[in-house]
């Protein structure tokens, strides 16, 4: 009776014939994906991974860019200012919408197409697919802002998450399936 090399391998190896395998990596490299290698912690792809204060310091960035217009409408409508014009509040609601559009365009359309919002760009991070490693597309960059919700609802520990995973991943890349690359 001939062991079987697997469900539905109809063309096992004959007697004396080895099972065919993939090549050893060459010295030096990763050996991610032969034989199930893991890279070292803090690479990915052979990409150095981004730490926890340049995506901190990247998000401000991004944040800083959709605050400034929405400090102005604030500052338009402010307790204590002269409301006998609608002008004020209307700038105001306009400022508010231009802040949000900001926000679309820098975090979903060009984080998206590059990998890079301005934050990201500034620090010279890269938002990346795990799977082929190209930048997540617009409609996967929106889905991951809604998801990190997820990484503020256990008392921010998801936020936390990428000080001690090996790679550096909020709860939302895990879902997403995303990296943040620092080259």
């Amino acid at each position: 009776m001939s062991q079987g090399y697997g469900p539905g391998d109809l063309n096992p190896p004959g007697q004396g014939q080895s099972p065919s395998y993939p090549p050893p990596p060459a010295y030096g490299q990763s050996g991610a994906g032969a034989y199930g290698g893991v890279e070292p912690a803090g690479y990915y792809m052979g990409h150095r991974l981004a730490n926890w204060p340049q995506r901190v310091g990247a998000y401000l960035i991004d944040y800083l860019a959709v605050l400034v217009p929405i400090a102005i409408a604030i500052g338009l409508v402010a307790p204590g200012r002269d409301r006998t014009s609608g002008a004020g509040a209307a700038v105001a609601s306009l400022l508010y919408l231009v802040g949000f559009g900001v926000w679309i365009y820098n975090r979903w359309i060009q984080q998206g197409r590059t990998g890079q919002s301005w934050g990201k760009r500034a620090l010279g991070l890269k938002l990346l697919r795990m799977d082929n490693g190209q930048p997540i597309g617009g409609g996967l960059a929106f889905a991951r802002d809604i998801t990190h919700i997820l990484d503020s609802l256990p008392c921010y520990v998801g936020l936390l998450w990428p000080i001690w995973d090996a790679r550096r991943q909020t709860f939302a890349d895990k879902i997403i399936n995303t990296v943040v690359i620092a080259d």
